[in-house]
Order: C-alpha cells, then structure tokens, then sequence
C-alpha cells in the first residue's frame, strides 16, 4: 500500500513544494532591492525615494515572516512624523500575516512527507522515485503554464480572484496614496508572479534533470 501511495503522494506534493520555495525566495531583502532599483520600476508619485522603500518594505516583509504583533506596524512612523501604515492597512497585514503563517506551516509539513516518501522510494522503488519526481515536475510545469495564461490574459482579473479568495470583501483594497500601494504597486505584484514562475519552473527542471540522473544509475 505504501508503496503505491508514496510516489502519488510525492508527485501531488512537488507542485506545492516548488511554488511555496519560489514565493519564499521572493519575500526576501535581497528580491527587494532588485525590483526597486531595476530599470522601469515606477516611482511612487507621493515622493518616496528608492531608499525609503528599501527600508520600509523589509519591516513589512519582517512583520509576515516573523509573526510580529500588529504593534510592530503601528510604531512605524515617517521621518517627518505620521504613522507609516493607517488602520485598514495594518488590518490586511495581519490578514496576510496569518495566510503566510498557515502556508508556510503546510509546506513544512508537505516537505516532511515528501521526504519521508523520497527517502522510502529510494531504498525501495526507485523507478517509483523517478515517477513521482517527473510527474511532480511536469505538474508544476503545467500549473505554472496555466496560471500564466490566465494572468497575461487578465491581470486584472487574475489579481483581484486572487486576493478574494483569500481575504474578506475589500479589505484589500487601499487609495494610491496608502503606503502599501506606494511600497507595492501593481507592477511589484505583475513582476514578483513573473519571478515566481520562473523559480518555479527553474525547480522542475533541476528536477526532472534529477529524475533522469536517478533513472541512468537504475538502469546501470
């Protein structure tokens, strides 16, 4: 029975592992810093400098990850005083705190299981190994293709089904004059779904590159 679950359960679990990495990868400083000072990046239309985005945003990045309380975010002040995140941002922040809390717990725990079935198929079923890699591949592969489609078609469209599914009616909309519209305009979120598929993707093949290694020391 085993036998037959791991390489299922492995293949379903590869997709979600692989995005999961990617996203992490992106909610970083260091992918901060590439995407404000990259060419084309638009200025904040209110006056925030490139170098006040390089601040503000990793507090906000450090907030999510970090589980901080929401006092965190209200003690945030401009130089020239003012709270840098008003009430209703503050809100959707921990909104977001606790969706990326709870996915980053799952993917922990998907990456346990996946594991423990990589190591079993390794020892006892390693052409099941080879299997469940390559199709996990393939999955995220055509995962990625599909949302892709979906998001150059309609962007608009794309971003606020995202958003609904996952927080309450409006909440998650803001004036272009809030922080998190400055710190994150629309072309931050159409860059960072780009960057995340393509780490996505860039995960299937070292994967799929893996399976056919496994594969050639199965048959020698």
């Amino acid at each position: 029975m085993i036998a037959r679950i791991a390489p299922v359960t492995l293949a379903l679990l590869v997709p979600l592992l692989l995005l999961m990495l990617a996203i992490r990868l992106v909610m970083t400083p260091l992918y901060l810093q590439i995407e404000y000072q990259r060419a084309g990046f638009p200025a904040d239309s209110y006056g925030m400098t490139t170098a006040q985005r390089l601040e503000y945003a990793p507090l906000t990045l450090d907030f999510l990850i970090a589980n901080r309380q929401t006092r965190f975010l209200s003690d945030l002040t401009f130089p020239r005083g003012g709270t840098l995140f008003n009430a209703r941002e503050i809100g959707h922040l921990r909104d977001v705190q606790r969706v990326t809390q709870w996915a980053f717990l799952l993917t922990c725990a998907a990456g346990v299981i996946a594991l423990v079935c990589g190591l079993f198929l390794a020892r006892r079923n390693r052409p099941a190994l080879v299997r469940g890699l390559r199709t996990g591949a393939l999955l995220a592969i055509g995962l990625v293709a599909t949302v892709a489609v979906s998001a150059v078609a309609a962007w608009d469209t794309f971003f606020n089904t995202f958003h609904a599914l996952l927080f309450s009616g409006g909440s998650w909309v803001f004036a272009y004059s809030d922080t998190l519209i400055r710190l994150f305009p629309e072309q931050f979120w159409f860059d960072a779904a780009i960057t995340v598929g393509a780490l996505t993707l860039a995960g299937a093949l070292v994967l799929l590159i893996a399976a056919w290694l496994i594969q050639r020391t199965v048959r020698s």
